[in-house]
């Protein structure tokens, strides 16, 4: 080759070589956060089965407790709230904030759901209520899925996270658009003690 030549392929390579590792860096972190996205359209289903119990539990407890209306009140209130608050985060689980509500609305509803299980502790009638007890048996099961799902985004925005922070990803992940992403904490009541939802 002569020395033009060379010259013109060195410029080439020196100029395609980081173009091409922008583009594969980029195309992996597109993968990684449609990989979280996805994840937490999974915790979307989950919960909105929740949110879909909740008023057939109230129901057939309303039937029992007639003098704790309020308690049934409170309940369906931050069901709505979190069923507002999903709508927001499911639409964008980049949003941090969005993310935080929903966590504030899901601790506020896990709040009301054990003042409904306390004072459904004190009805055996409401206890032994074949359709209460199958609708608990629903939550139980629906709680259990919601913790699994909740781990797998958790995992999804870590192995995001780690890969915009390594290098030289986090040389252009900020100029690419790609922001950190938050982790969805269970509420505090979930972290304390499990929900205890069998009669």
């Amino acid at each position: 080759m002569d020395g033009i030549t060379l010259f013109g392929v060195m410029l080439l390579v020196g100029g395609v070589g980081p173009a091409l590792l922008a583009v594969v860096i980029y195309n992996r972190l597109v993968g990684l956060r449609n990989r979280f996205k996805n994840a937490f359209a999974q915790i979307d289903v989950q919960l909105r089965r929740r949110y879909d119990l909740i008023p057939n539990l109230v129901q057939v407890a309303k039937e029992y407790l007639r003098h704790e209306r309020e308690t049934l009140e409170a309940v369906i209130a931050a069901r709505n709230q979190a069923a507002g608050a999903v709508r927001q985060a499911a639409a964008d689980p980049t949003n941090s904030a969005a993310l935080a509500g929903l966590a504030a609305a899901e601790s506020t509803l896990a709040g009301t759901m054990s003042r409904l299980f306390a004072v459904v502790e004190s009805y055996p009638e409401l206890k032994a209520n074949a359709n209460m007890m199958q609708l608990s048996e629903e939550l139980a099961s629906t709680e259990n899925r919601i913790a699994f799902a909740r781990q797998a985004f958790n995992d999804a925005v870590m192995v995001y996270n780690t890969g915009r922070e390594l290098f030289p990803a986090v040389l252009l992940a900020g100029l690419l658009g790609f922001a950190p992403a938050s982790f969805l904490e269970p509420p505090e009541e979930c972290q304390r003690e499990a929900p205890r939802v069998s009669f």
